[in-house]
């Protein structure tokens, strides 16, 4: 099984991780650690995860909880994967401040999402304060795993991306917009979010307000106008 894990055929190292997982046996839990690491097939790295829970939560979580310090992103991705399926609620204590700003936008994305899965609720507010500090960071997909963990988080949040609304980073400012326009509205897209949000953020909410009467009046009117009326 252990050969298994590191065998050239991802359908061999998925079997291998199945097998594992299936075993639930602690002598295992150093060669799925370590495979966690460097395994380069998403599925097989979600099997091995899978594989870690069913092992004792005494016996995994410390050594997961090392690999939270690997200088290696992709160690530090997966460990915190494996954390949100176990679920354990002792791990939020784990989370800390230069985790969710970590520089590798794949392990941010990571943590955001476990940080708010593990998170108590008297810590939701301080953690709304530290994830608003990452608006306007990365690219779309970054920005939009950002949006999404605010989401989770709840209208909690909403005092915190109002005033980051107003922040003098065009980026910033229109990011926190379209986070409200989804926490007020889930179903929106994204994307129709983030363009919305950053022409109100360039023209300025007054101005963006009177525009929106302008066009209303001229809808108004122009449903009143009497047959046939010559256009002005």
């Amino acid at each position: 099984m252990l050969a298994a894990l590191s065998a050239e055929d991802s359908s061999i190292r998925l079997k291998a991780a199945l097998a594992a997982g299936s075993a639930a046996d602690p002598v295992l839990l150093e060669a799925l650690v370590e495979r966690c690491a460097v395994e380069p097939d998403f599925f097989v790295r979600d099997m091995l995860s899978w594989a870690l829970t069913r092992l004792p939560p005494a016996v995994a979580l410390p050594r997961i909880r090392r690999e939270l310090d690997s200088a290696h992103a992709q160690a530090r991705s997966q460990a915190l994967h494996t954390l949100s399926k176990i679920g354990d609620p002792a791990a939020w204590a784990w989370i800390t401040r230069d985790m969710l700003r970590d520089t590798d936008d794949e392990v941010a994305r990571t943590v955001w999402r476990v940080a708010v899965a593990l998170v108590p609720e008297d810590g939701r507010a301080e953690l709304a304060e530290d994830l608003a500090r990452q608006l306007g960071r990365g690219d779309r997909s970054v920005q939009l795993s950002l949006s999404r963990a605010f989401v989770d988080l709840g209208g909690g949040s909403e005092p915190v991306l109002e005033k980051a609304a107003a922040h003098p980073d065009p980026a910033v400012a229109a990011h926190a917009r379209a986070t409200l326009l989804l926490l007020d509205d889930p179903e929106t897209g994204f994307d129709e979010a983030l363009f919305e949000a950053k022409r109100v953020t360039a023209l300025g909410p007054e101005r963006t307000a009177a525009a929106e009467a302008a066009r209303a009046s001229a809808g108004t009117a122009a449903a009143v106008a009497p047959e046939g009326a010559p256009d002005c």
